[in-house]
Parts: structure tokens; sequence; C-alpha cells
């Protein structure tokens, strides 16, 4: 696979790194070769002191325009490379945060030597430059982006290296068995030791394992950054709407006694316990005889199959100590939401227990599926419900728990994906006796898509796919 990336001209670049708009403090910064020059020009240090601009340290002075005439009083420092974020020399001008002057103080910078950034070049050099790989490139672009705690945590970990450190382990293993079965190939007839098919087949096990282990926590990622669908569901006058407004904090959806009071489904979003996510009140099902609340029985049949994870709201009043108690489920609304979830995670809610709290709970028909009770009206154990909210969103399968803090995002996660496809070929091709020299090619395969996750070899036309996505400052 080509590896070739676009080479770097070598030039010095500038952009502003802080977000567009008037602000306390903008940042223009300065990379590349000239760095220290574009700066000894446009920055005069009020210090007399200051000849050569002492490296990390901030010094204040005068920043002039292209003209000689001052702009701001300001303070610059200058980092030398390769200790820096992009490998280079650096320089960085923290002028008052105003939107002309800071677009001004850029202006100055390409004047005096620098070229316009393109769209996450610094990024890029620190890539090129061996600083960052790939994971913890796209790791600071996430960062950026992240729209909760959640999400914070795992690009953290991917730009502290830790997924690119984990596959590049992984890789190493194949690497180690492709010099074991290149032995069995170049020196069949002499006493070299080579790997029989029983202990490659227990190597690849274990990697193949560490994938899917890695792989688990793709949903997690996805979750913490796009959010999830929270779909409540169940009959009417379950307490649907009455939970919503309880996890929202606020009355937003109508509550009443008379059944079939939600039409249609209701979207509001929020942060519970960290994560964001979609909560989706819908109608409760059940055989409506008038056609608007049909419609909407149907709309909410929709958003069962596109949830991430499924509610299920009991009425507890109404099942009662026999709903508790019975094998089967007795409510018909219940049974279908059971039924249509298929592999979607759900949660089972006995709402009202403030009116009644079974001596048997969980209800004995719900099985191994999570279930907590709440009362949505007296906000009891509201708080605690959004805890096992996010519990369950997160919960990994009990075979390939996710590792700790490791989570794939959505390219990475296809590129585990197709090195997996191969191993799990190549395990095959072993045991069904296929020659060394031919198993070689899926284990090359699968050790190139797994150097996909840190870029040592992704195409060109990915890298620009991925920096392109960069604001002009990163």
């Amino acid at each position: 696979m080509e590896t070739v990336v676009q080479t770097e001209r070598g030039d010095t670049i500038a952009a502003i790194a802080t977000p567009p708009g008037s602000g306390g403090i903008g940042i223009v910064r300065v990379s590349g070769p000239r760095a220290k020059e574009v700066l000894a020009r446009m920055f005069l240090p009020l210090s007399a002191q200051v000849e050569n601009f002492i490296p990390w340290h901030l010094h204040r002075g005068r920043v002039i325009d292209w003209n000689g005439e001052a702009l701001d009083d300001a303070l610059a420092v200058f980092m030398p490379g390769p200790r820096t974020f992009t490998g280079e020399d650096v320089a960085e001008i923290h002028s008052h945060g105003g939107a002309y002057l800071v677009q001004a103080v850029l202006e100055s910078a390409l004047r005096y030597g620098a070229r316009q950034a393109e769209r996450g070049e610094f990024s890029r050099r620190a890539f090129v430059n061996g600083r960052i790989d790939l994971s913890q490139a796209e790791a600071v672009a996430e960062l950026i982006a992240a729209p909760s705690r959640e999400a914070l945590r795992y690009g953290l970990n991917r730009l502290e290296g830790l997924l690119g450190q984990r596959t590049v382990e992984l890789r190493d293993e194949l690497e180690i068995l492709r010099a074991q079965m290149c032995l069995a190939v170049d020196f069949p007839e002499e006493e070299v030791e080579g790997m029989e098919p029983e202990a490659l087949c227990r190597v690849l096990d274990g990697v193949m394992h560490s994938v899917r282990r890695l792989l688990a926590g793709s949903r997690r990622a996805q979750i913490a950054q796009q959010g999830a669908l929270v779909v409540l569901a169940g009959a009417v006058n379950a307490g649907k709407s009455s939970l919503l407004n309880a996890l929202l904090g606020r009355e937003r959806a109508l509550v009443t006694d008379i059944p079939g009071t939600t039409r249609d489904f209701l979207e509001e979003t929020c942060v519970l316990d960290g994560l964001p996510v979609r909560l989706t009140d819908t109608a409760g099902l059940r055989q409506a005889a008038e056609m608007v609340e049909q419609l909407g029985v149907t709309r909410s049949r929709e958003k069962l199959l596109q949830a991430d994870l499924v509610v299920l709201v009991l009425d507890g009043a109404k099942l009662g100590e026999e709903g508790a108690a019975a094998e089967t489920c007795p409510d018909p609304a219940a049974i279908e939401v059971l039924d249509s979830a298929g592999d979607t995670p759900l949660l089972v809610v006995w709402n009202k227990c403030d009116i009644c709290m079974p001596k048997v709970f969980p209800p004995r028909w719900i099985g191994q599926r999570t279930c907590c009770a709440v009362s949505a009206l007296s906000d009891t154990y509201v708080e605690e419900l959004a805890g096992t909210l996010r519990a369950v969103l997160l919960g990994g399968s009990a075979g390939d728990a996710p590792e700790e803090g490791l989570a794939p995002n959505t390219r990475q996660s296809l590129a585990l994906e197709n090195a997996l496809k191969e191993l799990e070929g190549l395990r095959a091709d072993v045991v069904a006796g296929q020659p060394y020299d031919c198993c070689a090619v899926r284990l090359d395969m699968a050790a190139a898509y797994l150097g996909e996750v840190t870029g040592l070899s992704s195409p060109a036309e990915v890298l620009n796919s991925i920096f392109a996505q960069f604001c002009i400052g990163k």
C-alpha cells in the first residue's frame, strides 16, 4: 500500500490559533525555519536586555506592522524545535483579542516572510515530523469538538498515544509471526525452529481477541462524540412523558391522565451523567382507533428501530404485585418492545414505585435484563437512573470487554475490522493446511490495516481527507 505523504515545502507558516470573533486574547502561531526571524521583525521587546528571545519565555513588547507602526502591546514566545508540537521552530504572539487586531497581527507575520497555513497544516507537520501519529492527530480535532466529559477522556487518551501504542504492539506481534513463517518457508529442510500451526493459531487468537476488545470500545467513542438516541417506550399512561421531564429537569412534555396524550414523538438533547443523549418520548403502544394516534404509534415503532438504547417504561401502579411475580409479561406493550428491541441495549424502568414497589423485584419475566425503579412525578431515584443509563450505553459484551480508555473512532474502527477479517481468514487457512508462503499474504494485509490506525501505511489521499477537516489554526 502506498505510504507517500505530501512533502512539506520547508517554508514557514502562520495562522490565527484562537477562535473567530473578539475575545480577551488572540494568538497568532508561526511555525517553520524562519519563525524566529519573522518574530524578530514584527515584535520589538520593551526590555533592552532581550536580544535573542530566551526560549520558552514570554516577552512583553510591541507588535509592529509592515510599515513599522505599532499595532499592540503584546506578549511573544519563541520555542525552538524539535521539542515543539510541530517539531519545528515555533513562535507565538499573544495580543489583545479584537477581531481586526488579531487579523492585522497575522497579516504582519505574512508580510514579514510567513505563508498562510492550510487547514490542519500544523498538525500535519507534527505527524510528518514524527511528533505524533495519525490517531493522535485525529485526537486533536476530536478534543476541540468534544461535546462531553466522556468524549474529552477518550480524546485525551488517544492524544497521549495509548491507542497508537496498542496497535503498534499488535503489529509487532504480527511481524514476529511473519519472521517465524519465513523461517519455515525459506529453510524447510534445515534444523531451524519454525512455528507449528497450533502455536501460530494461539498467537493469532490472542491478537484477534485484542483487536475485538479495541473494537468493543468504538461504540463508546461514537456515543461520547456524537451522542446516543435514547427512546422511552411502553404502554399509554406508563409515565414516559413524566420521566422525560424528570430527566430534563423541566416541564417539556405535556402530562395528563388522559390515555394517548402523546400523539407524536418528542425529542430533546441533554447531557446525562456526562454523556450527550437525545431523549425521545414516544406515543404509547396500543391498538389506536383514531387516525392521528395511529400515526403516532407508527412513528414510535420506527424510533424503536433507530434507538441506541430503548428504555421500557412500566406502569408500576397498574402491574402491581402480580406484574412483578408473573413468569410471563402481562403487559402487551412491553411484550412488543421486548420483541422489537433485538440486539439494541434495553433498560427496564419500573415507574411509579412510590405507589407500588413489589416484593418481587426485578420482575421475574425480564430475565437478565437491567432493571431499576423510579418515580418520575416525585423525582425518586431519577438521578440514579441517569447513572444506570450511562452504564448500559457504555457497557461492552462479556466476552470482549473494551480496553479501558481505548475507543477508536470510525476510521480507526474500519481499519481494525479489516485487520480482523484478514486474521480470521489467515487462521482458517492455517487450520486448512495452506502453505505458509500463501498465508503470509493475509498476514501482511492485516499488518498494513493495523498500520493505518497510526498512519504508518495510510495512502496520501486518506491523510489529505483527514487533515482537511481541521481548522486552519490547528
